[in-house]
C-alpha cells in the first residue's frame, strides 16, 4: 500500500482521539464475521468533536443527503481501492435507500488518493465531474466491476466522464487539470491524514471511526446509535 507523511493540520484533542481510534483497525480488511469495528460501539470510541469535520454545505456536489441530516457519514476513499469499490457497489446504495432518502443520513465524500498518480488523476476527475453535477454518476462508473483494471489514464477518465453524462467534456478536461481541482483534492487528503488515516476506505459517522468495507450491519449500528444520540 502507498502511504505518505501525515499532514497534521488539526493538532490537538480531535486528532489525538482519531489517531487512537484508527490505529486499532486494519482499514483495508473487513472484520471477521461476528466482529464489530464500530468505534462507537463503546462510549470511549465516540469522538463528538470530530463531528466538526462534516461540512454540511448544501451546495457540495460531492455529497448526497440533506445538509441538516442528524447523521453525517464522511467517506475517505481512493478510486483504485478494491474495498472502496466493494463498499460503493454493495453497501452505499443500500444506505442511500434506507437512510438518505428518509432524511436521516448525509454522505460526504472525501478524495483520499494514496495509490499514486492514477489515483490522483481519478480524484481530480471526480471533482471535475462534480462541477457539472455528475460526481455520483462518475463515482458509479469508476467503481463498476472491472473499471479500475482499465486504469485511469487521461483517455479513460474522459470515457468515464462521458459514461457519467458529463455534458461539457472540454470544460471537464480543463477542470481536471486545474489548480482548483488540485487544491480540493489536497484539502480532503490533508483532512484524512490529520485524522491518522493511512489506508482506504476510512469513515466517520458523527465522530465514530469505522475502517474498511464493513458489512451493512456495521454501518446500520453506527447510524442508529448516532441517530439516537441526536435525539431524532
Amino acid at each position: 500500500m502507498s502511504t505518505s507523511k501525515p499532514y497534521l493540520i488539526g493538532a490537538g484533542v480531535a486528532v489525538a482521539a482519531a489517531l487512537a481510534a484508527f490505529a486499532s483497525y486494519t482499514a483495508t480488511k473487513p472484520a471477521e464475521p461476528g466482529t464489530s469495528v464500530v468505534a462507537g460501539s463503546q462510549s470511549t470510541g465516540v469522538h463528538p468533536e470530530l463531528e466538526a469535520y462534516a461540512r454540511r454545505d448544501g451546495k457540495d456536489p460531492l455529497a448526497v443527503g440533506r445538509a441538516d441530516a442528524p447523521v453525517v457519514l464522511i467517506e475517505y476513499a481512493d478510486f483504485q481501492c478494491g474495498y472502496c469499490g466493494k463498499f460503493a457497489r454493495d453497501t452505499e446504495p443500500a444506505l442511500i435507500e434506507k437512510y438518505v432518502r428518509e432524511g436521516t443520513l448525509r454522505i460526504e465524500w472525501r478524495n483520499f488518493p494514496i495509490f499514486g498518480a492514477p489515483s490522483e488523476g481519478a480524484a481530480r476527475a471526480s471533482w471535475a465531474a462534480g462541477q457539472q453535477g455528475r460526481f455520483w454518476q462518475f463515482h458509479k462508473a469508476a467503481y463498476a466491476v472491472g473499471a479500475k483494471e482499465k486504469g485511469f489514464g487521461k483517455e479513460r477518465l474522459l470515457a468515464l466522464a462521458r459514461e457519467a453524462g458529463v455534458a461539457d467534456l472540454d470544460r471537464f478536461g480543463r477542470d481536471l487539470d486545474s489548480e482548483a481541482a488540485r487544491r480540493a483534492v489536497a484539502k480532503d487528503q490533508e483532512q484524512a491524514y490529520a485524522l491518522g488515516a493511512t489506508s482506504t476506505p476510512s469513515f466517520l459517522v458523527n465522530g465514530r471511526p469505522i475502517a474498511g468495507a464493513q458489512p451493512m450491519e456495521t454501518f446500520t449500528e453506527a447510524i442508529e446509535a448516532a441517530k439516537r444520540e441526536a435525539g431524532r
